[in-house]
């Protein structure tokens, strides 16, 4: 048993397929195939069942997965112990993110954790908010961003401070309107986009609108998309409103569309650091935390003000 065969089996189980495991380790599909084969020929046990169309651990894999995260943890431990510096980690750090910090928060502070640390690879998988939450409980990965807080397992660290803002197409009618707050009683009847269930956006919306009458249902659903420019473009093509990040519909594409705030609705929000209270995180992912409180250390300051 050596650790190229626990990486592949970890990997194949934490997302339950061995073309996704080869993305995530930078090797080929037919050498995951290879290391899983050598690893259950050793313990004699089969360690994965293959009749399903999601690679499946058996019940003696299931076992062996507990032990071979602690395996690659007290591996990386070792090492760090023995290095006089983490500058050189070579190592692939996975990320969850939701759809907001996955496309305007993260290329940033990745660049910048990579000139620190210029060995580390990153595998991100971005989703909604509900995905990263279920993803990190499952121990699928150990660290992720995410607009919303719900399993209480997790411990939820504010990172960055933004609001919701109202995006329309640039029609005479909403062009007449200039820079005031719109009223929620002028676009509650507008053909609304709206973004997948599991989106922190969506609740935040929601759990406002509710605490003034309007609940979700009440909207005029047009279209339900889970791509943010997606999101953007239809509104531009005068297919409806919505409502997203500020950040996200400050861009730096031309704009096609029109901002505003609504009035009376209070929609800031945050996005936060998350990671399990229960698991100890690797020293990769330990690095990259503290990395990023120090990157986020202003907006983390505001909060707890």
């Amino acid at each position: 048993m050596d650790f190229r065969q626990i990486e592949a089996f970890v990997a194949v189980i934490k997302y339950k397929s061995f073309s996704k495991a080869a993305d995530i380790l930078f090797l080929t599909q037919p050498t995951i195939s290879a290391h899983i084969n050598s690893l259950e020929r050793e313990l004699g046990l089969p360690l994965i069942d293959r009749s399903y169309r999601e690679a499946v651990p058996t019940k003696q894999g299931k076992v062996l997965f507990q032990y071979a995260l602690d395996m690659l943890n007290t591996r990386e431990k070792a090492i760090k112990s023995m290095k006089p510096s983490v500058n050189d980690m070579d190592c692939v750090l996975e990320i969850q993110t939701s759809s907001v910090p996955g496309e305007y928060l993260l290329p940033a502070l990745l660049a910048a954790f990579k000139r620190e640390h210029p060995l580390i690879r990153f595998f991100v998988e971005q989703s909604d908010s509900a995905s990263v939450i279920t993803s990190i409980a499952d121990n699928k990965s150990e660290i992720g961003f995410t607009g919303n807080k719900a399993d209480s397992s997790l411990e939820y660290i504010p990172v960055f401070k933004d609001k919701l803002v109202l995006i329309t197409p640039k029609t005479d009618r909403f062009l007449s309107i200039g820079n005031r707050p719109i009223k929620i009683e002028e676009i509650i009847d507008e053909p609304f986009i709206y973004r997948e269930q599991g989106s922190g956006t969506i609740k935040d919306l929601e759990d406002s609108l509710g605490k003034i009458g309007y609940g979700g249902r009440k909207l005029n659903i047009a279209a339900k998309m889970n791509s943010m420019q997606a999101i953007k473009q239809a509104v531009s093509c005068n297919m409806g409103i919505s409502m997203i990040s500020e950040i996200a519909a400050e861009g730096r594409e031309d704009k096609g569309y029109l901002t505003f705030e609504l009035e009376n609705l209070s929609l800031m929000r945050y996005f936060y650091l998350v990671h399990s209270k229960k698991v100890a995180l690797s020293p990769a992912v330990e690095t990259f935390k503290e990395f990023v409180l120090g990157y986020f250390k202003d907006e983390i300051s505001s909060h707890e003000e």
